[in-house]
């Protein structure tokens, strides 16, 4: 089970959101790269990032930063926010991002996130964000009409390979994690699942990992590694523990 710590850039700072509103922002660390590195050093294993200038406004906002924070590190990079088309993943990828999250574009045009996957395979897996199981787009503020067992079946076939599941409601509330949710999206896919939203306290860590048997590669957590009522080193000793 991997802990992903979240590096969120806003405004070119390490920052959080609360339920992904970008007027209820928190700034963790002026500078991202710092923050990057001080996560290597605490023993992550691999940096969950954000790019949500790019979420927001639908094309790469942070480029430079990103490709700072690859380079101060030796552990791989997933990254999100603003990826909608092939020349921006290519540029990550020889940037040194290891993979991508795909939101927006996973739904609203099937045709090019297919050839994506098709393109770089291995490397895309897909942000589902719901609210009570239905999906939001463009960083969380639009309605996609659509649930997350209604787009399972094609994300699977057109070559995703791997999820992340966010519980809105959950997300910077450190309020627990949705369990049930997970359990039932683990098993209605092959694929490996990454949760995020409510990861708070070593209680979470240890009620998801039953889920790994079931296909839970790991959760992210943000608010919660910054402010201390989850502590990195701890959770990675933990779990090293269940092997």
């Amino acid at each position: 089970m991997i802990v992903f710590p979240a590096v969120d850039i806003k405004d070119g700072k390490c920052v959080r959101l609360k339920q992904g509103l970008a007027d209820q922002v928190t700034v963790f660390n002026d500078d991202p790269v710092d923050a990057a590195r001080h996560w290597q050093s605490r023993g992550a294993r691999y940096l969950h990032v954000i790019d949500l200038d790019g979420a927001f406004d639908g094309h790469p906002a942070n480029r430079d930063l990103i490709r700072d924070i690859c380079s101060a590190l030796s552990i791989p990079v997933q990254l999100g926010g603003g990826i909608r088309d092939i020349e921006t993943t290519r540029s990550y990828i020889d940037a040194g991002v290891t993979r991508l999250i795909i939101g927006t574009m996973a739904l609203e045009n099937q045709d090019l996130f297919g050839e994506l996957c098709a393109t770089f395979p291995g490397h895309i897996g897909v942000s589902l964000d719901a609210v009570d199981g239905r999906l939001k787009t463009k960083g969380w503020v639009e309605d996609s009409g659509q649930t997350v067992f209604d787009v399972i079946p094609r994300l699977e076939a057109q070559g995703a390979s791997f999820i992340i599941y966010t519980d809105i409601s959950r997300d910077g509330m450190q309020s627990g994690v949705n369990v049930a949710a997970l359990e039932r999206l683990c098993e209605a896919t092959s694929l490996p699942v990454i949760a995020a939203g409510g990861v708070a306290t070593m209680a979470d860590i240890r009620n998801l990992h039953p889920l790994c048997g079931k296909g839970l590669q790991g959760a992210i957590t943000g608010k919660a590694v910054y402010d201390g009522t989850l502590d990195l080193e701890e959770a990675n000793r933990w779990i090293d523990a269940q092997a």
